[in-house]
């Protein structure tokens, strides 16, 4: 028995389709000497204008790509002094984050370095083949390494054919022509977790057909120390890995999945991540920064207070399990006839108590005297931290004195002799 679905049927969702585009962004140029180790951007005086065209790389299509043209060379004859153009052509390996890099003028700011990873004497001549690395940061968080091999050439060529300031071959529209041979990647290299979370450190590559991975190596770094956390090399059948850390060896060898997965995340795990990827020719890396914040917790005692029989009261707010130690702590007032709470200056503070699992405490006191205090009243502690969206708000009320029993008795005593007083001349004059 089956029924037979009512209306028309349903057509299939059509698979996004693609398109080719070129990619250009602006680069800087940064010489010798680079090596793809970790630099900050705009650290080198020497840098020299740059451009990176990606060759028809391939992109989703449907995000307003009628506009996008190809890449047209603004000067065939360069000089030294042009900005020099750098040609990749991506076709044995892909690039990633294609459709961030194609939208940084609208919607991803990017930062873009390129510096000579290696350079070799080819015979007698003046020319050089050469290896570059380009480091693609963007403003999301993503970045993107990638190795891109020069021309080849030969002490034959003629020196008109290279380039005026890199002195190697250009083509005759006067850039340099590279493939991509390696990429590395990350789609955030900034993290924050909170305490017992597991997190998972992102960093994938690809290499070209003719390149095999030789290592993997993760490290961590923080204040001055550096230990090594997870080690793979080519051919080895046993990872060298500490606790808590995983790399799935599987996926690294089959799908370039380099991530390292931090399970149990406690404050001495915060620091810098370095994921390094080697092949037999070359080695890039990426960092990735792991921040550990954890919220505080807010208590005021007590809740309500008063002042029977006493001229002062204290309120105590307790802030703690958080991390890092920068946190914020102020008090307000707040009365029936106020309109907004107003800030209180007269606040005490105790020292920083550090816990043993690394987060922070502080206690801060509120002296109130009965002589300048007006009851009913609302007293709050607000704290702020990195770790929280929002400020969080305790408060303690004030309360009016209420009569005490003697109070009761004595006023109910006069209450009656007067209304005796009252009764009495009220019946001697009928």
């Amino acid at each position: 028995f089956f029924s037979l679905p009512k209306g028309p049927a349903k057509a299939p969702t059509p698979a996004p389709l693609f398109r080719r585009v070129d990619i250009a962004l602006g680069c800087s140029y940064l010489g010798e000497g680079a090596k793809a180790m970790p630099r900050a951007f705009g650290s080198s005086s020497s840098a020299h204008p740059a451009t990176l065209v990606l060759r028809n790389i391939s992109v989703r299509d449907g995000q307003n790509l009628d506009e996008i043209t190809e890449y047209k060379v603004p000067q065939k004859n360069p000089a030294s002094s042009s900005p020099i153009v750098f040609e990749a052509s991506a076709q044995s390996v892909s690039i990633p984050y294609a459709e961030s890099l194609l939208h940084t003028d609208c919607d991803e700011e990017v930062n873009c370095e390129i510096s000579l990873y290696s350079l070799q004497q080819a015979g007698k001549g003046p020319c050089h083949a050469s290896w570059f690395m380009a480091t693609l940061q963007l403003s999301s968080g993503i970045s993107i390494n990638l190795v891109l091999r020069g021309p080849h050439c030969s002490s034959q060529e003629d020196d008109a054919t290279l380039h005026p300031k890199l002195r190697i071959p250009m083509s005759e529209e006067g850039t340099l022509l590279t493939t991509v041979e390696f990429q590395l990647s990350s789609h955030s290299t900034s993290l924050r977790t909170h305490l017992g979370n597991t997190v998972t450190l992102d960093c994938h590559f690809e290499l070209a057909p003719s390149s095999s991975l030789s290592s993997l190596e993760w490290r961590r770094q923080h204040q001055g120390s550096s230990r090594s956390l997870f080690q793979y090399q080519e051919g080895s059948t046993d990872a060298e890995v500490q606790p808590k850390v995983h790399v799935d060896v599987a996926e690294l060898l089959g799908r370039g999945d380099a991530s390292l997965s931090l399970q149990d995340v406690s404050v001495e795990d915060e620091g810098t991540y370095i994921c390094a990827v080697s092949t037999q020719l070359h080695q890039t890396q990426l960092i990735i920064q792991l921040h550990v914040a954890e919220p505080p917790r807010v208590h005021v005692t007590p809740s309500m207070v008063s002042f029977e029989g006493r001229a002062m009261a204290t309120l105590t707010c307790i802030i703690a399990g958080y991390y890092p130690l920068d946190v914020s702590v102020s008090w307000t007032q707040k009365t029936p006839e106020d309109d907004m709470e107003n800030p209180i200056s007269n606040i005490h503070f105790s020292s920083h108590q550090r816990s043993r699992d690394g987060t922070y405490s502080i206690t801060s006191y509120l002296s109130i005297s009965s002589a300048t205090a007006q009851a009913p009243a609302v007293y709050s502690c607000h704290v702020s931290h990195v770790a929280l969206a929002e400020p969080i708000s305790v408060s303690a009320h004030l309360k009016e004195p209420e009569q005490t029993e003697s109070e009761g008795l004595v006023g109910g005593f006069i209450a009656t002799i007067i209304f005796i007083v009252v009764l009495f001349i009220v019946l001697r004059r009928r």
